[in-house]
């Protein structure tokens, strides 16, 4: 599915899972999923997980996620089952706000709303002048949160570090400035990086080592003032678990659409409350993660990524958007989210 990004003149491609689940009482729920594994997911829904979920009752959401659990993953692989798992998960909550009349935020906990929001622009393809440029058209239209890939060369933070002073003084110091490696950096060069910018004051950190590796992360913790966040990725409370319990994470970001779903991200929100840990959206998706976020009273950040964002808007309609660095979230039943199947008829891959 391409997607148009300010100033950059090829679109960019990305996919996704959707999924629909239909009950026999006319009620439908979607849910979405990122679009790694897309055709061995397809299968896997399609060939085991209907079949099994045929004629159990939708409102039951626990009972199936761990119905699921045991007969399909007992050993707590993450990848292909979490992830349409999640599209699943998802879908069931869907139904479960239409059913009682409620937006799923509220049904999770209904802690806040609105909520925090900030905007990932600062995608590897620009030039350090194309950043700047983006990111003053953000802060004129009034966002004030931003964050920004990094590891454009692993083996050279120094050019990271530049395009982000490069922003730092051209949004100022009242605005949120994170950074992202997206797990593309050794120990060293992270380190290397957090030192070169720790005087931008950059609000965290996002998965700045190999393999969201908790040992290294916590010792990089350590030797750091810039907060780390991590665990977008990650495809059940196990993983955030290690991350958490070894002290490797400032702000924990269970992703609802790879984690296994809401009721996987309530018990990962869970587990970061309980150690004092704020939660935090990363890795894109919020019109689903905006949720959980505004569910949890350690809620705190949803990310409005250009190219998810860009996905959100093409196949639904009049989804929510990002105001002066917050969300509100709508007061319809389920997910608010109305499907265009127009678009999604267009770009579905046979």
């Amino acid at each position: 599915m391409p997607i148009d990004v300010p100033l950059l003149k090829d679109k960019i491609v990305t996919s996704i899972l959707f999924a629909v689940v239909e009950t026999d009482l006319g009620i439908t729920g979607y849910g979405l999923t990122r679009g790694a594994q897309r055709f061995g997911m397809r299968e896997f829904i399609n060939r085991e997980l209907a079949p099994f979920l045929r004629g159990k009752n939708p409102l039951e959401t626990e009972r199936i996620w761990n119905q699921l659990y045991k007969q399909f993953n007992p050993r707590a692989q993450t990848g292909m089952w979490s992830s349409a798992v999640s599209a699943i998960d998802i879908a069931l909550w869907d139904i479960k706000g239409k059913h009682y009349q409620e937006p799923v935020w509220r049904l999770l906990g209904g802690a806040q709303n609105p909520v925090p929001a900030y905007v990932t622009f600062g995608l590897k393809q620009y030039s350090k002048e194309q950043l700047v440029e983006v990111a003053k058209q953000l802060v004129a239209q009034g966002e004030t949160r931003l964050k920004m890939v990094v590891a454009v060369d692993p083996e050279n933070p120094k050019l990271d570090a530049e395009r982000v002073r490069a922003v730092r003084h051209a949004v100022g110091d009242e605005v949120e400035l994170m950074i992202d490696a997206n797990y593309l950096f050794s120990f060293n060069r992270a380190l290397e990086l957090c030192k070169l910018v720790e005087p931008c004051g950059i609000t965290w950190f996002e998965e700045p080592v190999y393999q969201n590796d908790a040992v290294l992360l916590a010792d990089l913790r350590r030797h750091t003032s810039i907060p780390l966040a991590a665990g977008q990725n990650e495809g059940h409370r196990f993983r955030h678990r290690e991350l958490i319990v070894n002290h490797a994470v400032d702000i924990a970001q269970p992703n609802v659409c790879s984690v296994g779903g809401y009721t996987e991200a309530v018990k990962v929100a869970a587990l970061a409350q309980a150690f004092n840990l704020p939660i935090a959206n990363g890795g894109g998706w919020p019109h689903h993660n905006m949720h959980l976020q505004a569910a949890m009273a350690n809620g705190w950040r949803v990310e409005f990524h250009f190219e998810m964002w860009g996905v959100g808007d093409k196949i639904y309609k009049e989804p929510a958007a990002p105001d002066h660095g917050w969300v509100t979230l709508p007061e319809t039943p389920g997910l608010s989210l109305e499907p265009r199947f127009d678009a999604l008829a267009e770009y579905e891959e046979k």
